[in-house]
C-alpha cells in the first residue's frame, strides 16, 4: 500500500457515531462505499461510481468523505471540495452535509451571492464559478483530502480538465503551457453520476482510472429501491428523417428537431394522451425540445383547462425556486421544462414523466425518466407512469425509447400500461423465439446478381445465376436489374426494370439496339456503332420478358443456325480470349482479380465478352456507386455502434483515448 494511503481509512468504521443518528445506509450504498475504499486502498486515486437517479448519490459521497482522512505525509489536508454543475445541486449537497454531519463547516462557492472562504471543512462549488481564477485561488490543493465531482459524466470536458489538472498532474490541462503544481500527496478525485458515460466520445479515462461501482435503474426498481414504473408508448406519425444530428453528441439538434415535434398535431396528441392515461396523476413532469416547444405545449395544456406551468434556463432563479417548490407541494399538476430538470432535480412526488422529445442518447432518456424514480410514500405515490412517443414508421435508427431499453422493436410492439416485469417477459419471449432448433427446408431460392463487372462465376460462365434458370442464352446481368444479350455483332438486346409509380406498377422494358458499323470503323470515325434503339416489349415478369426477347433474338436478329452462337454453351465461348479482349479488360481493370482462377491469361472469350458487356452497360459505374454507398453505410453503422458502446457502463479500468 502506498504511504499516503496507509491511514486514509484508519477511522473508517468510527464515522458512524455521528452519521448513524441522521441516516442508515442502504445495502447497495454500503457496497458502493466499500468498493471506493478498496480501490483507494489498492492505489487508485481517480475513480468513478455509477448510481441511478433516486439512489442517494449525495448521501453516498458525503458519507465517503467522512471515511477519508488526511494522509500521514500531509496531516493538514483536512478539507473537501465538491464540484457540481448547478446552483440547485450546490444547495442540495450543502444541505445534506449539514443534515448528516452538523459539526462540519459547510460553504457554497457560486456566483455573486455565495462566496466561500476556502477554509471550510466542505465547500460545494459550481465548476462555472471555479473557472474564474480569483475564485479558484481560494482553494489550496495542499489542504484538500478529497475532491468529489457530482454528475461526473461531464468531467472530461475541457472546462473540468482546467480545474482538475490542479489536483492531479496525470490529468492533462487543455492549456499546453500549464504547469501542474507540486503536491505533497495524491488527492483522491471521486466522481458520481447516474449516467457515467460520455456519449459525445470524449474518453472519461482522461480523468478517471476506473469505474469501481455500477448499479442501473432497472435493477434498482426490481429491488424496490426505486419507484415502481408503468410504461406507455404512443405511436405517433413523426418523420425524423430530415432532422439533423449533432456530430459531437450523436443526438438530434434541438432546433431541427423542434420543427418536427413542436406542431399543433403532436402537442394535441401529448395532452390528449395525458388526459387519457395520467389525468389522475398528482405531479407530471414533461420534457420538451426547446423553449418554443415548452411554451407551445404549456398553452395546449392550459387550453384543456389544465394548470400547467413551465420552467427553462432563462427563468429567474427566485422564480424557478418558487415554481419548483410549488410543484413539489402538489399545488399544480403539470410542470413543462426543457433540459433544465434533466439533472440534479430532487422532486420525489413526481409520479408521471412525459418524454415529448425523441432522443438518440440512452443517457438523456435515462435522465429524463429517472426524475420519476424516487420513492415518495408520504405523498401517496405508488408508482410512476412513463409516457413516451415513438415514430410509428420507425424511419430513423438509434432512437432510444421504452421498448429499446428492453431490446424490443417499437414498430412491432404496442406498450400499454406495462410494468418492468412484463416488459422483461416480452424481451425474454423475443429472445426465445429467435432460437429455432428445427430449420425448415427453404420453399424458394434467392439468387445472387453479381454486381462486380469483373466477377467470375465459373458454373455459369459469368452469367447471373437466376437468369440461367430462365434462358439458355448468354444473358449478362449488369446490376440493378439490367440484363443484356449481345447478338454476335448485330447489336444487343437490353432489359431493364422500371420502378413503380402511383400510376403504374413495376415492370420490365426491353429494347433492341442494332449495330450500324463495325466497332473498328466506328472507333476510327468517333461515332456510335449502333442505330437508334427499338422497343421490343413490356412485361410485369422478368421470366416472360426474357422468353419474349429470346424469341425476338432468334427470329429477328440472329437467323437460322447462327442462333446457336447465342447459347451459353456455344463453343466459341470456351476458346481463349483474343488479345484485343484481354487488352480491353486489362485497361479497365484497376486492381488484381481475386482468386487463383481469376488470371487474365486463362480468360475465355465468353468470360471476356461478359466482362466487356457489363462495362459497356454501366455495371462498373453502378458497382462503384454501390461500393461507395456500402462503405458509407458501414462507417455510419460502426460510428453508431461505437456511440452506443460509449453509453454502456462497466466496472473496471477506463480507456484513456
Amino acid at each position: 500500500m502506498l504511504p499516503w494511503l496507509r491511514n486514509i481509512f484508519r477511522r473508517g468504521r468510527s464515522f458512524s457515531t455521528e452519521a448513524a443518528r441522521a441516516i442508515t445506509l442502504r445495502p447497495y450504498q454500503e457496497h458502493c462505499l466499500q468498493a471506493c475504499e478498496d480501490a483507494l486502498n489498492a492505489g487508485s486515486s481517480r475513480i468513478g461510481c455509477s448510481l441511478p437517479t433516486g439512489s442517494g448519490k449525495t448521501t453516498v459521497f458525503i458519507s465517503l468523505l467522512s471515511r477519508i482522512f488526511p494522509p500521514n505525509s500531509n496531516p493538514n489536508a483536512t478539507r473537501s471540495l465538491i464540484i457540481v454543475n448547478s446552483i440547485e445541486l450546490a444547495r442540495q449537497s450543502a444541505e445534506q452535509v449539514t443534515r448528516l454531519f452538523p459539526s462540519w463547516t459547510v460553504q457554497i462557492e457560486q456566483g455573486v451571492k455565495h462566496q466561500a472562504s476556502g477554509t471550510a471543512d466542505v465547500t460545494v462549488a459550481t465548476y462555472q464559478t471555479l473557472l474564474q481564477p480569483e475564485r479558484f485561488a481560494k482553494f489550496d490543493p495542499t489542504r484538500l483530502k478529497a475532491v468529489i465531482i457530482d454528475e461526473c459524466h461531464h468531467a472530461a470536458a475541457p472546462s473540468y480538465l482546467k480545474l482538475l489538472s490542479h489536483f492531479d498532474s496525470n490529468i492533462r490541462n487543455p492549456d499546453l503551457n500549464f504547469e501542474p503544481p507540486a503536491l505533497p500527496h495524491k488527492i483522491p478525485i471521486i466522481g458520481f453520476s447516474a449516467t457515467l458515460s460520455r456519449h459525445d466520445g470524449i474518453a472519461l479515462g482522461s480523468v478517471f482510472e476506473r469505474i469501481v461501482y455500477h448499479r442501473d435503474f432497472l435493477s434498482m426498481i426490481k429491488d424496490q429501491w426505486l419507484s415502481g414504473v408503468r410504461f406507455t408508448t404512443v405511436q405517433a406519425n413523426i418523420d425524423l428523417n430530415g432532422v439533423s444530428i449533432n456530430t459531437r453528441t450523436g443526438d438530434f439538434n434541438a432546433t431541427s428537431l423542434a420543427h418536427v415535434i413542436n406542431t399543433d398535431t403532436i402537442n394535441q396528441l401529448v395532452v390528449r394522451t395525458w388526459l387519457d392515461k395520467a389525468a389522475e396523476r398528482r405531479s407530471t413532469l414533461v420534457f420538451c425540445v426547446n423553449i418554443a416547444h415548452v411554451r407551445a405545449l404549456t398553452q395546449v395544456f392550459r387550453g384543456f383547462g389544465i394548470d400547467a406551468r413551465y420552467v427553462y434556463s432563462k427563468t429567474p432563479v427566485a422564480e424557478r425556486k418558487a415554481l419548483i417548490a410549488s410543484f413539489k407541494a402538489g399545488q399544480f399538476p403539470v410542470l413543462v421544462n426543457c433540459a433544465i430538470l434533466t439533472e440534479g432535480t430532487d422532486i420525489p412526488n413526481i409520479d408521471c414523466v412525459i418524454v415529448a422529445r425523441p432522443t438518440r442518447s440512452r443517457n438523456v432518456f435515462a435522465q429524463m425518466i429517472g426524475r420519476g424514480m424516487r420513492l415518495s410514500p408520504e405523498t401517496g405515490k405508488k408508482d410512476c407512469r412513463i409516457i413516451d412517443f415513438v415514430d410509428s414508421a420507425n424511419r430513423v435508427s438509434g432512437i432510444v425509447s421504452t421498448p429499446t431499453l428492453f431490446g424490443l422493436d417499437p414498430a412491432d410492439l404496442e406498450i400499454e400500461d406495462e410494468t418492468l416485469e412484463s416488459l422483461e417477459e416480452k424481451s425474454a419471449d423475443k429472445i426465445a423465439s429467435q432460437v429455432v432448433d428445427d430449420i425448415p427446408d427453404p420453399e424458394s431460392v434467392t439468387y445472387t446478381d453479381y454486381e462486380d463487372p469483373f466477377s467470375f462465376v465459373s458454373k455459369f460462365s459469368g452469367v447471373s445465376p437466376h437468369i440461367s434458370k430462365l434462358s439458355t442464352y448468354a444473358w449478362v446481368g449488369c446490376g440493378n436489374d439490367v440484363y443484356v444479350l449481345e447478338c454476335l455483332g448485330k447489336g444487343f438486346i437490353r432489359i431493364e426494370k422500371v420502378e413503380a409509380t402511383n400510376e403504374v406498377p413495376a415492370h420490365f422494358v426491353a429494347h433492341f439496339t442494332p449495330a450500324a458499323l463495325d466497332r473498328t470503323t466506328a472507333t476510327s470515325l468517333k461515332v456510335s456503332p449502333f442505330f437508334r434503339k427499338r422497343r421490343i416489349l413490356q412485361s410485369d415478369d422478368l421470366g416472360d420478358a426474357i422468353k419474349g426477347c429470346d424469341t425476338y433474338a432468334k427470329t429477328k436478329v440472329v437467323f437460322g443456325p447462327m442462333a446457336v452462337g447465342l447459347l451459353r454453351s456455344a463453343r466459341w465461348r470456351k476458346a481463349p480470349a483474343t488479345p484485343q479482349q484481354v487488352a480491353f479488360v486489362t485497361k479497365r481493370l484497376k486492381k488484381p482479380l481475386d482468386g487463383e482462377d481469376n488470371n487474365l491469361q486463362n480468360l475465355t472469350k465468353g468470360e471476356a465478352a461478359n466482362i466487356i458487356t457489363r462495362l459497356k452497360h454501366g455495371a462498373k459505374r453502378r458497382y462503384d456507386k454501390q461500393i461507395k454507398q456500402a462503405t458509407a453505410a458501414a462507417k455510419a453503422s460502426e460510428k453508431e455502434r461505437v456511440r452506443r458502446a460509449r453509453e454502456e457502463v462497466r466496472v473496471g479500468p477506463l480507456p484513456t483515448f
